[in-house]
């Protein structure tokens, strides 16, 4: 039950994070489609992993939940990346502390708002962590 738990607020994270992400319009280039296609994906895997919890299945989630941990700090970098330039045309001379807080306050694009899914792939793998699917002799189906 615990496991279905877990498996079901990836897929609730998952869903509220592509509306999130279509409710603002983070459509304008291919960078800004990866978190879309990835959580595409990912509830695909997680209804495979869900309704038919065999090997193949939980092996296919694992691989895409570590996509999510990828593409979530991929996300956050290119997010500081946008936000520290932002400042910095604000004004030149900022560096240091003083420009690390800016950009991990920047709403602008949200510096940390990617890491929902180095969550949601962390999640995704305690599900499958020792899950008795992975270690039944037999279920390579």
């Amino acid at each position: 039950m615990l496991r279905l738990g877990m498996l079901g607020l990836v897929a609730l994270g998952t869903a509220g994070m592509l509306s999130d992400l279509v409710l603002i319009g983070h459509l304008e280039d291919t960078n800004q489609l990866i978190p879309l296609g990835v959580g595409a994906v990912g509830l695909a895997a997680v209804g495979w992993a869900a309704f038919r919890p065999v090997m193949a299945a939980l092996r296919f989630l694992q691989f895409v939940m570590l996509l999510y941990v990828g593409t979530g700090i991929i996300g956050a970098t290119l997010h500081a990346q946008a936000s520290a330039e932002f400042q910095r045309e604000m004004d030149p001379a900022i560096g240091g502390v003083d420009l690390v807080r800016k950009v991990l306050a920047a709403t602008a694009p949200p510096t940390m708002a990617p890491g929902v899914l180095v969550q949601l792939g962390l999640l995704g793998l305690l599900f499958t962590y020792k899950h008795p699917a992975l270690s039944a002799p037999g279920r390579e189906d």
